[in-house]
């Protein structure tokens, strides 16, 4: 179960990317008839993706229902569960028909730029600062994430997916090394390391996403979230930022140094090679999302439970980025259709993630609520101590930097995978992928 959850994790960061394009198509078929699946607004329908992680809410629609905020909104909330694979054809077709849901899970950003911008989307941004129960019920940095040019659309409504530097406990107990706090560190591992003929770190180059974390980390490090927010928000001119080009430079001394290993280009990490040499020593470092605590449970249980370490991504000299920003999925959202016909009810469902009781449904189901209320509930998660690290990690963040793919949408994103892909194959310099990625279109 476990190992299962953490691929489609893993399959959610590839899937956001490709969101935005899946749902343009259709968006302009819809008539006069409404989003409102219910028709009056009594019975109000909500599309999220099925996975093994509906079960939450699922139950969450179950309390709702029977709550006093139903009642007094005089209608009830129907859950309709889309398999992943058909999840986002399925949302894109059902937004151009009559029978639109008036809910629907989403990755925030560029999976819903399409939506906001055919004007299918209720802003939430009045209605969660004149509310105390949603302005202070999640982590700021998460409910910002999925912001489109600093408005609210979505609610945080699962478990946050920050980027972590993960390493073997055993490999750097036997070398006596600590997890690196600052580049010049992790240098000095990796040399280490090298001169011990073991990889510095494991990456699935040949699935592409997974390079894209580092350019992530690095560029907000070497120059802030600014740095990418501009880009985020259609300036292109913004990859020619000082950073980003600094930040290339800095992948290329690795590859060209051999952090990566020589074949990493033809390791993937969907089919499980990237955590197997991670797990199995060849490896001493991995750079990826938070389900990889779950992933290596499911193929590695006793290094998983004895032997995975996990740390903050290190400052880098001369940086202005600050080091507790993050990078990854923060979370995924629920967002209103702007043609529902009962807003009050819909808002309402929204609130109850900002629950305790939903709170602790995430953490029995293994993942970390992005709620502000659910320090206190960690002690009962899978992990306590891995549970806490994400939550403090993101508790912490000034700003939480949703991975670029999926803030960019299809178009773009695609496109920026080849280049990423380019440069981490060594078929583009640091200056040619930023040339190239300022043309981007």
């Amino acid at each position: 179960m476990e190992s299962n959850r953490g691929r489609t994790f893993s399959r959610r960061w590839v899937l956001g990317a490709g969101a935005a394009s899946l749902l343009t198509t259709g968006l302009t078929a819809c008539g006069g008839s409404g989003g409102g699946a219910g028709g009056d607004g009594k019975t109000i329908t909500a599309f999220v993706y099925g996975d093994d992680a509906v079960k939450v809410q699922q139950a969450g629609v179950a309390r709702f229902n029977k709550s006093a905020a139903a009642k007094k909104a005089g209608g009830t909330v129907k859950l309709t569960e889309v398999p992943g694979s058909d999840y986002s054809p399925k949302l894109r077709t059902a937004m151009g028909s009559p029978s639109a849901p008036d809910v629907f899970f989403n990755w925030g950003g560029g999976s819903i730029k399409a939506y906001e911008e055919a004007d299918k989307l209720v802003d939430l941004t009045d209605v969660i600062e004149g509310d105390p129960v949603l302005k202070n019920g999640f982590l700021p940095s998460v409910l910002a994430a999925g912001d489109l040019k600093g408005r609210h659309y979505g609610i945080p409504m699962r478990g946050m997916q920050p980027v972590i530097l993960f390493y073997n406990k055993s490999v750097f107990a036997e070398h006596n090394l600590q997890p690196p706090t600052t580049w010049d560190q992790l240098l000095d591992n990796n040399a280490k390391l090298k001169k011990a003929k073991i990889t510095p770190f494991a990456l699935g180059g040949s699935d592409i996403w997974p390079d894209l974390m580092w350019l992530e980390y690095l560029v907000d490090r070497l120059g802030g979230p600014e740095v990418f927010k501009r880009i985020q928000d259609g300036d292109a001119e913004g990859w020619g930022d000082p950073a980003v080009l600094k930040a290339a430079e800095l992948v290329k001394e690795l590859i060209d140094d051999g952090a990566f290993g020589s074949k990493f280009t033809s390791v993937s990490y969907v089919n499980g090679g990237a955590p197997a040499v991670f797990a199995r020593g060849k490896a001493a470092m991995h750079l990826m999302g938070s389900w990889e605590y779950s992933t290596q449970l499911g193929k590695f249980p006793d290094f998983a439970k004895s032997n995975l370490g996990w740390a903050a991504f290190p400052t880098v000299e001369g940086g202005t980025g600050d080091v507790r920003n993050v990078v990854g999925n923060p979370t995924n959202y629920w967002s209103i259709n702007a043609r529902t016909k009962n807003k009050d009810l819909a808002i309402g469902f929204l609130k109850d993630c900002a629950s305790e009781a939903y709170a602790q449904d995430l953490i029995d189901n293994g993942d970390v609520p992005t709620t502000s209320n659910a320090a206190d509930l960690l002690s009962s998660s899978p992990n306590p101590e891995y549970a806490k690290f994400q939550y403090d990690m993101v508790q912490q963040a000034p700003a939480f930097t949703l991975s670029w793919d999926q803030a960019l949408g299809d178009a773009l994103g695609t496109k920026m995978h080849t280049e990423i892909g380019k440069l981490f194959a060594g078929q583009s310099s640091p200056s040619e992928f930023v040339t190239a990625c300022k043309g981007l279109k």
